[in-house]
């Protein structure tokens, strides 16, 4: 964590500079066929340094100040950014969060089977961001690097249940979105790959 020189988020676990493993789940949105444009979620669970998890739940998406919160259809899992689309609290600020695939991320179709095989063979990264609702400009504050897919264990990602008192989902539609979560945990059919 902490790439970016810039101003002190506030956040401890973005502040300060260190390595924390992650587990993940990357999936289509709408499990429409492979031949057709659909959209990806990731799904990433990490830790800070005292242990505490933090789930973030990301949607392909723009990149612009309206964008970022709208999903967006691809054929391809890496031609550009995964959004929380909604905002958090981000120390004192209020952000949205995505994920950016890294200068030199290959192409890679989104589908489960071809997102796996490209994990069994190469190391996909991308850079964590955030953007206030009031700037153009993105702040990277991390690297994410997804590097084989790991067990079928099942993860229940619920970023209103897992998030640090720093970062945190903002509280609007917090009831609607925890709903489905739920919903979600109790019932997963879209087709999925599990990762790290």
């Amino acid at each position: 964590m902490r790439p970016d020189p810039g101003p002190l988020w506030g956040v401890n676990w973005l502040d300060t500079p260190g390595s924390y493993p992650v587990t993940g789940r990357w999936s289509r949105a709408l499990g429409l066929p492979d031949a057709l444009p659909d959209g990806a979620g990731i799904a990433l669970r990490t830790t800070d340094a005292e242990g505490h998890p933090l789930d973030l739940l990301m949607t392909t998406a723009g990149s612009g100040r309206l964008s970022r919160h709208l999903p967006r259809l691809r054929l391809s899992a890496t031609s550009g950014p995964y959004s929380t689309l909604l905002s958090y609290e981000v120390g004192t600020r209020t952000c949205v969060i995505a994920a950016f695939p890294a200068l030199g991320t290959p192409p890679v179709p989104a589908t489960p089977s071809r997102f796996a095989h490209a994990l069994a063979h190469l190391t996909l990264r991308f850079e964590l961001r955030a953007q206030d609702p009031f700037s153009e400009a993105w702040r990277t504050f991390g690297i994410l690097s997804l590097r084989e897919p790991a067990d079928d264990t099942p993860i229940a990602f619920d970023p209103y249940r897992n998030h640090l008192p720093d970062l945190r989902p903002t509280a609007r539609f917090a009831r609607l979105r925890s709903t489905a979560y739920r919903g979600s945990r109790e019932g997963r059919h879209a087709p999925s790959e599990r990762l790290r």
